[in-house]
């Protein structure tokens, strides 16, 4: 396969490959800092894109504020839910 390689912080980086036929969903989620989640919302938010404060799809253009952190969750464009969190669920924010 050929991979298009996006380079993420701490040396991560997410490899996609081009598939034909259907895609399965999968989930990701991304712990981040406060910063790149205000960045990452904002760029939800120019972009029209419906979010969602949990899994269940359930109060659409809400985020959740567990564990006094924030979450979102998105689709992208082939349907992979994404989530950007900025503190680990279980573990309050200090």
């Amino acid at each position: 396969y050929h991979f298009m390689v996006v380079e993420l912080d701490n040396g991560v980086s997410i490899d996609y490959a081009q598939k034909d036929g259907p895609i399965a969903p999968q989930h990701y989620a991304f712990l981040v800092d406060d910063a790149t989640f205000d960045h990452g919302f904002a760029l939800i938010q120019q972009r029209a894109l419906t979010f969602w404060p949990e899994p269940s799809r359930s109060n659409p253009g809400e985020i959740n504020h567990r564990d006094g952190g924030r979450g979102v969750y998105f689709e992208d464009p082939d349907g992979h839910f994404l989530e950007l969190l900025t503190t680990p669920y279980g573990v309050p924010k200090s």
